[in-house]
């Protein structure tokens, strides 16, 4: 856990108060933590209830590593022993607050700006860090493959941190000379109230399409929970895309001033004045809601879901001080996120993309992109997570079949669930001709992929863009899909020169 160096301090007298708790101790706290093995001494320790455990089980813990006083509910306050206890009835929402008051509201101090989506949050979350940093607004990175500022980086546990850890980060932020933070904001960390005490100057809103309900039930939850970041409680303004019917929605319904964006909607105040594809991404202008002349340039990203992207980015950096002028030469060098269509070259004659939709539309759009740069045939690999939302899997596994041309089920990340059900889900209803297959293996299924791959060709590996890992029955292995794709294309063509000797 990243802290700033600076002390700080805050008496329970003075977070008890701000949190509608009791406790009259004067002991002062100067750091907040939610896992016992994160705490240092001074620390005010969280005991929330959750899931499976609640936080009292690790008081002792905490207490041994050096937290002075207790955060948590009439239950976790049973087991509080001798440490000064604030006790609440929301323990999420109060650690929070407590964590932005401790810090100074760093949040407040930065240009901060916060992406929601089901699609697209790290892909505009990446290329606004690289826009701020090549307009020399130093820029910090909160997101689903990395944190980043300066030199540091930092792979990601979740997509968006515990408050605490998040005020943590964005204090730090700040005393590094930090103008914007740059973050992914996820619809569990608003449903799991990871975001009390957090305001942004800036949040935008991408898309919303099926995913997550095994957490949300349905999709009237999930945008429910997303629509709540665009609320005077955590944000100044919106940027909204409002291509679907749930970004229509949310313009149309939002409590904060809102800039509403589009591909192509005459009515959008950020708009495509023109976009053309060639081999190497799209020649673009751009329309700007102050009437100037549009921002003519090109972009090196591929698919329209990139475009989208793209305009977002472009929106909330030009009203953050990035000017048209700079834009134009700064857009040409922007890059995706580390995953996302990303490109594996190894000396192939053909195309090879990694990426990590893993939702029926994200999957549709990044083979519908494919489709429009491949010469050849668009062959595609593609699994389901385990112990996730189940009734995306028909669907995707139909996006799959439809938006390739030879189709490649396998494993994602299964977990504690059977692979081989996995796939009879995904598959279900499906006839799947030769060389279609279903490969239970997600190694031989990328080498398969590999070996009937022919010039002009492209092989795309979906579902886990970044990740190194694999979950199978808890057990987590090494498995990075970039690193399997080059591998099996140099082993293919290490083969294919024996077999001509």
């Amino acid at each position: 856990m990243i802290r700033p160096t600076a002390q700080f301090s805050l008496t329970l007298t003075e977070a008890a108060k701000l949190v509608g708790g009791t406790c009259t101790s004067p002991i002062s706290i100067s750091g907040i933590s939610y896992r016992d093995s994160d705490v240092q001494p001074g620390d005010l320790f969280v005991a929330a209830p959750g899931a499976r455990v609640h936080g009292a089980d690790f008081i002792e813990s905490a207490k041994r590593q050096g937290a002075v006083a207790i955060l948590t509910d009439s239950q976790g306050a049973q087991r509080a022993g001798d440490l000064p206890t604030i006790v609440v009835d929301d323990v999420r929402t109060a650690s929070g607050l407590i964590a932005a008051a401790l810090y100074s509201e760093p949040m407040r101090a930065l240009r901060s700006i916060g992406i929601t989506g089901t699609n697209g949050k790290t892909t505009v979350s990446t290329l606004l860090y690289q826009i701020f940093t090549a307009a020399h607004q130093k820029c910090g990175l909160i997101g689903t493959v990395e944190t980043r500022f300066g030199d540091q980086v930092i792979p990601s546990e979740r997509t968006t941190p515990e408050a605490p850890e998040l005020h943590a980060l964005a204090a730090s932020m700040r005393e590094q000379g930090a103008q914007n933070l740059v973050m992914e904001v996820s619809s569990h960390a608003l449903s799991l109230k990871r975001m009390k005490g957090s305001h942004f100057s800036f949040v935008a809103f991408t898309n919303l399409t099926q995913d997550h309900l095994d957490f949300h039930k349905d999709m009237a939850s999930y945008f429910a929970a997303k629509a709540e970041l665009f609320t005077p409680e955590y944000a100044d303004k919106g940027f909204i895309n409002i291509d679907s019917p749930y970004g229509a929605e949310l313009f149309a319904q939002t409590s904060i001033p809102a800039i509403s964006i589009s591909r192509s909607d005459p009515a959008a105040m950020w708009r495509f004045e023109s976009h053309s594809a060639d081999s190497h991404g799209y020649t673009i202008a751009i329309h700007t809601p102050d009437s100037l002349e549009p921002i003519k340039t090109s972009t090196q990203l591929l698919g329209g879901f990139n475009l989208d992207n793209l305009l977002m980015a472009v929106a909330i950096a030009y009203d953050s001080g990035v000017s048209a002028a700079q834009l134009i030469e700064i857009i040409p060098t922007l890059t995706g996120a580390p995953g996302r269509l990303e490109s594996v070259q190894a000396g192939q004659k053909f195309t090879a993309l990694v990426d990590y939709a893993h939702s029926p539309d994200a999957v549709a759009n990044v083979l519908h992109a494919a489709q429009e740069f491949t010469e050849g045939r668009v062959i595609a690999v593609l699994g389901c997570g385990g112990d996730r939302d189940s009734t995306k899997r028909p669907l995707m596994g139909r996006a799959l079949v439809d938006g390739s041309d030879i189709s490649i089920f396998t494993s994602d990340n299964p977990r504690s669930e059977s692979p081989t059900e996995i796939l009879a889900q995904m598959s279900k209803g499906i006839t799947l001709d030769d060389p279609s297959r279903i490969c239970v293996d997600r190694a031989d299924a990328i080498r398969y992929a590999v070996e009937i791959a022919r010039e002009g060709d492209s092989v795309l590996i979906l579902g886990k863009g970044h990740e190194s890992g694999q979950d199978i029955a808890g057990t987590i292995t090494p498995f990075d899909d970039r690193v399997e794709l080059a591998r099996a294309i140099s082993d293919v063509a290490h083969n294919h020169k024996g077999e001509g000797r």
